[in-house]
């Protein structure tokens, strides 16, 4: 018996595009009034809502009502995707404001995937709502940067509380890449190093629990 029920809706941004969106509900609500919103990696190289399911239903297992989305131009979603996350950003927030308009929450954890971290980071001070922020994977690398780069000053002046979450051998992003970026961040940022684990080994299915039980240990920590 699947320990969720999944819905779906379409929420639509400022700029009228329509957003897939799936609300991964628990089936017994232990954590009132907190719900966990997923930003998928790159759309232009094939990420979607889909590579975050299987985070989502563990977050569900464990009380916490979770929403994935498309981002413009993936999937049933409409638009077409930006080459920087910066169009993104837009997706984001709209997603985040259905959340709070519908669901009635006062408290969201923005968690962001691989290049869905920079377009998360840059959503964070746009929602009242937004409790902390979750990187899994943030690409802060030199060559990375060239996309993402205008992203980066969004969530490190943030004072929100920020989880950064990496593999040791990442590959878009080295651990001393890591803290040196980290070293000028604002507010309260913690690091979780996976060792020996790649970029795309960390978001593949064999650590989704582990990025479960990272994730509430920080929302209790809140």
């Amino acid at each position: 018996m699947s320990n969720c029920t999944v819905d779906s809706c379409t929420v639509e941004t400022s700029d009228g595009v329509k957003l897939y969106t799936k609300l991964f509900k628990p089936r017994e609500d232990n954590e009132g009034n907190f719900v966990i919103v997923l930003v998928h990696p790159y759309s232009v190289l094939g990420g979607c809502q889909a590579l975050l399911k299987g985070v989502a239903s563990g977050f569900a297992g464990e009380g916490y009502m979770a929403v994935t989305f498309d981002m413009r131009g993936v999937g049933r979603s409409t638009g077409r995707p930006s080459i920087t996350g910066f169009a993104e950003i837009q997706d984001a927030v709209a997603v985040c404001k259905w959340v709070c308009q519908n669901l009635y929450v006062n408290r969201i954890l923005l968690v962001g995937s691989s290049a869905g971290a920079p377009t998360a980071g840059s959503a964070v001070d746009q929602i009242e709502q937004f409790t902390g922020y979750v990187s899994l994977g943030y690409p802060f690398g030199m060559i990375a940067s060239i996309l993402f780069g205008r992203h980066h000053k969004a969530i490190l002046q943030s004072i929100k509380p920020k989880l950064f979450v990496m593999g040791t051998r990442d590959g878009f992003t080295s651990v001393k890449q890591l803290n040196n970026k980290l070293n000028t961040a604002a507010g309260r940022v913690e690091t979780h190093l996976i060792d020996g684990v790649s970029h795309f080994q960390m978001k593949g299915p064999a650590y989704d629990g582990q990025m479960v039980t990272l994730i509430v240990q920080f929302i209790a920590s809140l």
